[in-house]
């Protein structure tokens, strides 16, 4: 018999991305079909894709019980990234 440990921080957390991962394909498919590039779009795809990190970082890569400091470089990182890429563009 398979013993199978249930975690429910784990659940709550799948949950959310998969929710997430749903809202990002709602929003592509909610303009009429067409293959026009929406700014509108692509900057919430992006903040969406923000979060997912975030959260993969806090609960998949134990930076939640990491240091303060820890935190706060891995959420400067993030911006970081969201900036030089918007400024390349």
């Amino acid at each position: 018999m398979i013993n199978i440990k249930f975690n429910k921080r784990l659940l709550v957390v799948w949950l959310v991305l998969a929710s997430l991962t749903l809202a990002y394909l709602w929003l592509d498919h909610s303009l009429d079909g067409s293959l026009r590039a929406s700014a509108v779009v692509t900057s919430n795809v992006i903040m969406i894709a923000l979060v997912k990190v975030r959260i993969i970082f806090r609960e998949f890569m134990e930076v939640r019980q990491a240091p303060v400091l820890l935190c706060r470089l891995t959420d400067a990182a993030l911006l970081g990234c969201y900036f030089i890429g918007r400024t390349l563009a």
